[in-house]
């Protein structure tokens, strides 16, 4: 059976498959207006297989018909002041490695442009996004001459927008087809072999290692290591530069440039055995951690208590459809106000703002990201809530 699943990351076949979940919605951060489509949303299939070549991990039972990149995807994620200090880091820290100071840089899947406006800001830079979702209505205002947006998927019929700076935030695991756009990336640049690319994606190592069932979901179809990232960037023509992790190792990183003399790669032994053991802890010890959930969250309920999640977005679909959560958990409490009075894929909840909570008095708030628990905290303080915090 193995045999059938190609790896999009090498080419080898016969991923084994070490993980599945059924009914997954389609997509997590979409707005959904009313609970009846929430219920209604439809479904996809997970089947996590790993590829014992290269290391990749990918969702062998992806479909990306479904997808649906429009206005109506909303994964903003900068209303949080704990996010909105790593970005400017992150983007100061990239402007003083490769010097981006009045550059031309390129963003694919910019959203809607908060990263590539920080970069162009700060560092008098000149840039491009490309994103399919993004709304100039729900943007950031940006000088035109300075920034520009193309509302599409970044491919090579936009090979006239050259740049100094290629860069790419939680885009790639959103690809299946990883090898194909990585390289269609490396030939993008052709001969202007002093650009930098920039990549960031989700840790798989953090997912494994952690058991995090709850950052497994539809949209993201590609899982990658350290190991199984850097052989990708190499294979399709990129000496690696640095490959990193940040964010409380959430996020992974990677930066490179073109290879002017392309050498025949192989994977990382010692990193593909760290990876199979990786995988092999996840796959025997995930139904214990699926049920630990079940069963704290159950007896809570039964104990009469008010139980909130805190994060109306993909961890917060993923952790109550998993688990099956419908009656348990009333609501979802987001401070993205564009998410208030929507509704959660799958299972329903409403999406409430933090001021909510001042009336509802909630017993335990599960934090579906706990790089939050503080600023989660404050708000608590601020609203005279006094739960207890329950992060994941």
């Amino acid at each position: 059976m193995a045999d059938q699943y190609v790896c999009p990351n090498c080419g080898a076949a016969g991923l084994t498959v070490f993980y599945e979940t059924h009914d997954a919605p389609v997509h997590s951060v979409l707005l959904l207006p009313t609970q009846e489509e929430a219920l209604n949303f439809p479904r996809g299939e997970i089947k996590l297989g790993f590829c014992d070549q290269c290391g990749f991990i990918t969702n062998v039972a992806y479909d990306p018909a479904p997808q649906d990149y429009s206005s109506r995807y909303e994964a903003t994620q900068s209303f949080s002041p704990t996010f909105n200090a790593f970005s400017r880091r992150l983007a100061n820290d990239l402007i003083a490695r490769y010097d981006l100071r009045d550059k031309d840089v390129i963003e694919i899947g910019c959203g809607q442009g908060e990263f590539l406006v920080e970069l162009c800001e700060l560092g008098g830079n000149r840039g491009v996004g490309f994103d399919p979702a993004y709304d100039a209505e729900r943007g950031l205002k940006a000088d035109p001459e300075q920034i520009r947006f193309i509302a599409d998927y970044y491919s090579e019929r936009y090979t006239d927008y050259q740049a100094d700076f290629v860069c790419c935030k939680m885009t790639l695991e959103h690809i299946d087809q990883t090898a194909d756009f990585v390289s269609m990336v490396r030939r993008s640049i052709a001969d202007r072999t002093d650009t930098i690319v920039f990549f960031q994606i989700p840790n798989a190592t953090r997912v494994l290692r952690d058991l995090a069932f709850w950052d497994i979901y539809y949209e993201h179809c590609s899982y990658f290591t350290p190991g199984s990232l850097a052989y990708l960037f190499r294979r399709s023509g990129f000496d690696v530069l640095d490959v990193r992790t940040d964010y409380d190792d959430q996020y992974l990183m990677i930066e490179a440039k073109p290879a002017c003399d392309p050498a025949l790669v192989t994977a990382d032994d010692a990193a593909l055995a760290e990876t199979r053991r990786d995988v092999e802890y996840f796959r025997t010890r995930i139904p214990a951690k699926l049920r630990e959930w079940q069963t704290t969250v159950r007896d809570l309920h039964q104990q009469g208590q008010r139980i909130v999640i805190w994060g109306g977005g993909s961890k917060g679909v993923a952790f109550l459809t998993t688990l099956g959560f419908y009656d348990e958990i009333e609501y979802a409490v987001d401070i993205n106000p564009r998410k208030h009075s929507m509704f959660m894929a799958g299972t329903g909840q409403e999406t409430v703002g933090p001021d909510f909570l001042r009336e509802y008095q909630p017993d335990t708030v599960i934090v579906m990201n706990p790089i939050y628990c503080d600023e989660i905290q404050r708000d608590l303080d601020r609203l005279g809530v006094s739960a207890r915090l329950l992060p994941l």
